[in-house]
């Protein structure tokens, strides 16, 4: 989107800003201006002048002298010029001036200095420009010649500023306008913007009815079939057409937008295009066909011919303007070779429409046809902004004299697009700026961009060509904006896992990630999707809960048709890869999620628990895979030790080296040796070790408030015991009576050997601990520690454990 500055000073009262300041305001308040063009930036000392006299040159044939009166003085030039006529205005570049670039149309950075020399002999004191030298086109100024001068107006003032004359002393903008701004594709839209970061009155152009006694109504109809694609269809007529240019001031702006003027009738289409942002067309009303309009779908296989001349293929998804016999134009795209208008037309329809912005875009695709019009449609128009373009472009019609406007309009338009209402909360505004803005503040803001207020009900009613605001969030977005982005305060978001730190639950999962890595495990990643088959393979029985699985309703194929109820499958296949890539000892580990339905067939979201698994063969053992159980546990303030109940009747697990991980009297997880079955059916071919623990179940149980505790003054006093018990009895009953016993003073205790051989009798085992007491305000003696051993001793051989001798 371009526009310049002079056609946006017309809609904004007393805008005086630089263009730098310009730029930088609107990009800070959301309309991003990528770059801007001073279209004076090369030109300079340039004034009209008037040629009183012409004469040859004494020494060349193709030159002339010429004498031109630059208002405060006469000066001698020097042309080769053809078109100069004594009497005419041109634009004169005086001596020291620049100009643009060459007559060839050329441009040269920073503009050709002028200077006072001599052609052959003769002084000549500047130069007379011709339109390429001026850093324009005759695109741009159609009635420029060809090669020659350029000649200005009759009334152009002698000695005035040319570039101010001729619309140069004006900078383009170009704009990066997001899709949601509608709005903004037009002159009006940002004129609004620019008034409202100013602190400017936007002042619209004031439309007003036109239109003869006639009724348009009795001259053409209109029937939209597509309502789905055309939500609103106009059309008014202009009678006692006559084609002539468009004045200079609509050429200027239309230049400096880049679009050629062509004509009146085409340049007020394209300056309402650019002004409203609403598209238009005009068809001659001579060659429509019954008289009458219709808005259908084109078929299968119909070709058109557009009005560059080509023939274009339709589908049945494309949109056509059609009369009663034919089509006459690609609905929002382009209009037909059988329509368009001539010099010779007598009366024309406008038609102005708010055609469906994705078919469009599709449309323009198929048929390789991509126009200023099709642009703009695609982004999605307000219908309620078609009449008022409409009517803009008939109020041009009858000040420029191009024609006789028809009263009355043909308007269908069944389902009328409303303004929005949107709950406003001023507080929740400063909550999530992290500012202190009074309501009556944010108020002011909406009503700068025609924003309105219903007091009554706090809601903010939204004008439908902001298509934009739909939520509270979006309000926040407009009066941050307005407020300036600079000017809200550094501040920390609230709440507990965006104030510098992970949530609680992230902060468990980092945790577990360090501890494995700690002890030599490395992070693998699985799919979640696997193959009912794994149940098989990890000898799970058939009524399991482990069964009782989403299947996916498009699966990739067999092997990824069911959501895993469990992780070990994916461990044991990595564990399995790597041993078949003969790696000797591996550790590996995953975060991941189960999927448990709560009931089949679903009727609600899973249960998706978060399961800390890890595996490993070769270098370790059950005991390895214990300790870090216990050294997790320890980290995450769990500070009862786990119990360990073997009767855990897991099938994937060695039938004796397997166990239930057991904490505050809750199965938290599980660990053990992977069956040897399952083992031969991943072809493992060495031991394997497995822990899994229940995420969710730790989360709720873990703290990490911690107490400091100096370092104790005083000694620790041990005792050591070795026992004799059978093998069925477990070292954590044990260790339950050293804790139940050991009072205030046991400050620790830790098993050092375990003993099963030839001087053990059969079924019974050597158990040996170290008992350490401490007291923190005294040295212990004998006699303090000893009531605590007899108690342990005591319910030792209560569950018939002797010492040993």
């Amino acid at each position: 989107m371009n526009t310049a500055l002079s056609w946006i000073k017309a809609y904004v009262k007393d805008l005086d800003v630089t263009d730098q300041e310009y730029t930088d305001a609107m990009t800070l308040t959301g309309t991003k201006v990528e770059g801007f063009e001073k279209l004076d930036a090369d030109l300079d000392k340039i004034v009209i002048g008037q040629i009183l006299s012409i004469e040859r040159h004494p020494d060349a044939d193709k030159l002339v002298v010429c004498q031109v009166n630059v208002g405060n003085e006469t000066v001698q030039i020097v042309t080769g010029a053809k078109n100069v006529l004594v009497g005419q205005k041109v634009p004169v570049v005086l001596d020291g001036g620049r100009v643009a670039g060459g007559h060839d149309g050329s441009k040269t950075p920073g503009g050709i200095r002028i200077k006072k020399g001599k052609l052959r002999g003769v002084e000549s004191c500047g130069m007379m420009c011709s339109i390429e030298e001026l850093g324009s086109t005759r695109d741009f100024y159609p009635n420029a010649p060809e090669d020659g001068i350029y000649i200005l107006d009759e009334d152009a003032p002698v000695g005035a500023d040319a570039i101010e004359y001729l619309g140069f002393r004006d900078t383009v903008f170009e704009y990066e306008i997001t899709s949601n701004r509608v709005d903004c594709y037009s002159v009006l839209g940002i004129a609004r913007e620019a008034a409202a970061t100013f602190g400017k009155e936007f002042v619209p152009p004031v439309v007003k009815e036109t239109g003869n006694d006639e009724d348009v109504n009795t001259m053409i109809s209109a029937v939209v079939e597509d309502k789905e694609l055309c939500s609103r269809y106009c059309l008014r007529m202009v009678k006692d057409v006559k084609i002539a240019p468009s004045p200079e001031w609509m050429q200027r702006r239309l230049a400096a937008s880049g679009i050629r003027p062509i004509n009146n009738l085409v340049d007020i289409t394209n300056y309402v295009m650019e002004e409203y942002g609403q598209p238009m067309h005009a068809y001659d009303y001579d060659t429509i066909a019954d008289k009458k309009i219709v808005v259908k779908r084109a078929k299968d296989g119909d070709t058109f011919m557009t009005l560059d001349g080509q023939e274009r293929k339709l589908d049945s998804s494309i949109l056509m303007i059609n009369d009663g016999e034919k089509p006459v134009g690609i609905a929002g795209i382009m209009g037909g070779e059988n329509s368009k208008i001539t010099d010779d037309v007598k009366t024309l329809v406008f038609e102005a429409a708010c055609f469906d912005g994705t078919n469009i875009r599709l449309s323009a695709k198929k048929v390789g046809l991509r126009t200023d019009a099709s642009g703009k449609f695609e982004k999605g128009l307000d219908p309620n902004n078609t009449i008022e373009a409409m009517n803009r472009a008939c109020q041009l019609i009858e000040e420029l004299g191009a024609g006789t406007v028809v009263g009355g309009v043909v308007d269908i338009y069944p389902e009328k697009n409303e303004e929005k209402r949107v709950a406003f909360d001023w507080k929740k505004v400063n909550a999530l700026l992290g500012t202190d803005i009074s309501k009556e503040q944010m108020i002011k803001y909406f009503e700068k961009i025609d924003l309105k207020y219903d007091y009554d009900k706090d809601e903010v009613i939204v004008p439908t060509f902001r298509q934009d605001l739909l939520c509270n969030a979006d309000l926040a977005e407009e009066v941050a904006r307005f407020y300036g982005y600079a000017n809200i305060p550094v501040s920390l978001p609230s709440g507990e896992a965006t104030t510098g730190k992970l949530s609680f639950k992230l902060r468990i999962e980092a945790i577990a990630r360090d501890i494995a890595e700690y002890c030599g495990f490395s992070q693998a990643m699985t799919y979640s999707f696997e193959s009912p088959k794994v149940f098989d393979k990890l000898l799970i029985p058939e009524d399991s809960s482990l069964r009782k699985v989403i299947t996916i309703a498009n699966p990739l194929g067999e092997d990824y048709s069911i959501m895993r109820t469990t992780t070990l499958n994916g461990m044991l296949t990595s564990l399995a890869t790597n041993y078949n890539r003969r790696n000797k000892a591996v550790k590996l580990y995953e975060l991941g999620n189960i999927y448990i339905p709560k009931e089949l067939p679903l009727t609600e979201l899973p249960d998706e628990r978060m399961q800390f698994m890890l595996g490993m063969y070769g270098d370790g053992d059950f005991f390895t895979m214990k300790g870090v159980v216990e050294e997790f546990l320890e980290k995450l303030g769990l500070r009862k030790k786990p119990e360990y109940n073997p009767k855990a009747g897991l099938t994937f697990l060695h039938p004796g080296r397997q166990a239930n991980i057991v904490y505050d009297g809750e199965v938290i997880g599980y660990l053990g040796e992977v069956h040897p079955q399952v083992l031969d059916n991943y072809e493992i071919g060495e031991r394997a070790y497995i822990i899994n623990i229940d995420m969710p179940m730790i989360v709720d149980k873990a703290t990490f408030d911690r107490k400091y505790t100096g370092i104790a003054k005083f000694p620790a006093v041990t005792r050591d015991i070795s026992m004799v018990m059978k093998k069925e009895i477990l070292v954590s009953e044990i260790e339950k009576v050293i804790e139940k016993r050991g009072g205030n003073l046991l400050e620790s205790y830790k098993l050092f050997d375990i003993y099963e051989g030839a001087q053990i009798k059969e079924g019974y085992k050597s158990v040996a601990y170290t008992l350490s007491f401490r007291s923190a305000e005294r040295t212990l003696e004998d006699k303090d520690i000893a009531p605590a051993m007899e108690k342990i001793l005591k319910d030792l051989a209560a569950m018939d454990i002797e010492l040993r001798q």
